[in-house]
């Protein structure tokens, strides 16, 4: 067994190999119609006919992508859709021939990717009516994994994430009610981002689960994943459980990441313990305070999404599709599906009542146990099984991957899934889960855990409390620790608003009470590129050996200014000033 400790959110050379990733290689001239030859190109090249249900004409789609106004957001940029939601032009068939329909206009989340530049290249397959988290419950065929086509892809958006992992579209659409959007995320090494309920208006896709459903974004990029997801946000006056974003994006000066105790990680796929236990330290090296948590609760509410009354909703949703036509299963009806939808018929109204009030017990206790904390990190899911390995065992081996995915919905809850390395030369992927609307919150936490970070020393207007430290939360820092220079410098008051220190080497100097703060890089170069005059950047020497890019001034700044190194620090300074 091999793990790798790679964060990369592209497309590994493991997937390009086998053939050239879209956008490269083509010798063609960049610009809509090379990305469109492009991906209809690479299209032939993978020969995956099962990860699409409808491909649309390739002029037709050259004509549309050469025709969007270059100045929008998205605009040439290739989208595919899982085929549960609505695309004007196209069949709808949630992965059943007999339940196909024509869809008089887009969904709305297709309708705003489409007025924002994004041209849809087709209709991908998905485990039929978005019910199971394998990818092989349809006939249109089991999808494949991008990486390794003996294993599964992970459903239900199992074509929408293989073509991004295949490198054929730049982003896909999915739905997740169970962990639909993430856990194919995580077994083709993508993001998954699974938005608060209702933030993007399911009108216009097939239900599932009508409370619990959300259209999810699949990518190679966590930047533009967000993009879409929020280009696709608000009311839109039709789907009644849509609801305004709060837009909770403010991290702590610490944030404190909650993970499970060890042994609710227990009977993960071999190495992947391994391989979460390297993710969690490495939020542990961002400076962030990791608390072990019982998630007890949480698995518990996930249990009653199939195991409970909540099935009704299923059965609600396409239950008399399938009870109509019964002669069909086996063929174009799924068997494990749908015995499924069927039996959800079985709980009374008084069944689903109890299994609302004990979720709401659930939900309370989660809360309770993950109350202070800023997100919880787990596994996305728990093994990568082979296709004979579902078909041998299609109900057990679908049920192993939701431990961590199916309580998010029925609890209220946010979910972003990010690709956390590999072992065995496969994908392995984490996950950041947190309360309803902080979304955002979660993109800065998934952006610092894939990107390289900077130390800064800060000793003065920066520190913890002190009135510009809001511009290192700002940029993305996080508080790691109290540190003290060594005694090689001095410490002068500033004629400056707001006051501030300025921090000069010095042969007779002593040592300086500071804080160490650990910002990304591009956060870091965000926040140099303001730094007002005199104040430099430079190399500071600490009490206990080590250097640290840290605050320093322009030795001309001191001229005149008070000597304060005998306080010790700014802090210390300022409270007897």
């Amino acid at each position: 067994m091999s793990t790798s400790t790679s964060t990369s959110t592209s497309t590994s050379s493991s997937v390009s190999s086998r053939g050239r990733t879209a956008g490269t290689g083509t010798g063609r001239a960049a610009g809509p119609a090379a990305r469109v030859h492009d991906a209809f190109d690479r299209i032939a090249a993978v020969d995956r006919p099962e990860v699409w249900i409808t491909l649309r004409d390739r002029d037709d789609v050259l004509a549309e992508a050469e025709a969007v106004d270059p100045s929008l957001p998205l605009a040439g940029m290739l989208v595919a859709v899982k085929d549960n939601i609505d695309v004007a032009g196209l069949p709808t068939t949630a992965a059943a021939r007999s339940y196909a329909y024509e869809p008089a206009a887009d969904a709305t989340a297709v309708a705003r990717l489409r007025a924002a530049g994004a041209v849809v290249v087709g209709k991908t397959n998905l485990d039929q009516f978005a019910t199971g988290l394998v990818g092989t419950r349809s006939p249109f065929g089991a999808v494949r994994n991008a990486w390794d086509p003996s294993r599964i892809s992970g459903g239900s958006s199992s074509g929408s994430a293989t073509a991004v992992a295949l490198g054929i579209v730049d982003f896909a659409l999915g739905t997740d009610t169970a962990g639909s959007g993430r856990v194919p995320a995580a077994l083709n090494g993508l993001v998954g981002v699974k938005p608060t309920k209702g933030v993007v208006p399911n009108t216009g896709v097939v239900p599932a689960c009508r409370s619990q459903d959300c259209v999810t974004v699949f990518a190679r990029s966590l930047a533009l994943a967000r993009t879409a997801t929020e280009l696709m946000s608000g009311p839109d006056g039709v789907d009644p459980l849509a609801r305004p974003d709060l837009a909770l994006a403010e991290l702590p000066t610490t944030p404190r990441i909650a993970v499970p105790l060890p042994a609710q990680l227990e009977g993960l796929a071999p190495g992947w313990a391994e391989a979460f236990t390297v993710a969690v330290e490495r939020f542990r090296a961002l400076g962030y305070e990791i608390v072990e948590v019982d998630i007890a609760p949480l698995l518990d509410a996930a249990a009653l999404l199939y195991d409970g009354a909540f099935v009704a909703e299923r059965y609600a949703a396409v239950g008399a599709h399938i009870d109509a036509h019964r002669d069909q299963v086996g063929d174009d009806l799924d068997p494990s599906v749908a015995s499924i939808v069927l039996g959800g018929a079985a709980p009374s109204a008084a069944d689903l009542v109890a299994d609302q009030e004990r979720l709401d017990a659930f939900g309370a206790a989660g809360r309770a146990a993950l109350a202070g904390t800023t997100a919880l990190l787990t596994p996305t899911t728990t093994w990568h099984p082979t296709l004979a390995e579902v078909a041998a065992d299609p109900i057990g081996s679908n049920s192993r991957m939701g431990r961590f995915t199916n309580f998010a919905n029925l609890l209220d809850m946010a979910s972003l899934a990010v690709p956390a390395g590999s072992v065995d030369g496969l994908p392995f992927g984490v996950m950041l889960t947190g309360a309803a609307f902080t979304d955002r919150r979660l993109a800065a936490l998934a952006a610092a855990f894939a990107a390289p970070t900077v130390d800064l020393l800060v000793v003065g207007a920066h520190l913890r409390d002190q009135p510009l430290n809001a511009q290192l939360v700002a940029s993305g820092g996080s508080f790691v620790r109290e540190a003290r220079t060594a005694p090689d410098y001095r410490l002068y008051a500033l004629d400056t608003v707001p006051p501030k220190p300025g921090l000069v080497r010095a042969d007779d100097g002593a040592s300086v009470a500071g804080e160490v703060w650990r910002l990304p890089a591009a956060g870091f170069g965000t926040f140099v590129a303001g730094l007002p005059a005199p104040m430099a950047i430079g190399t500071v020497s600490l009490d206990d050996g080590t250097d640290v890019t840290g605050f320093l001034v322009e030795p001309y700044a001191v001229a005149g200014a008070s000597d304060i190194t005998h306080h010790g620090g700014w802090r210390a300074y300022r409270e007897q000033a």
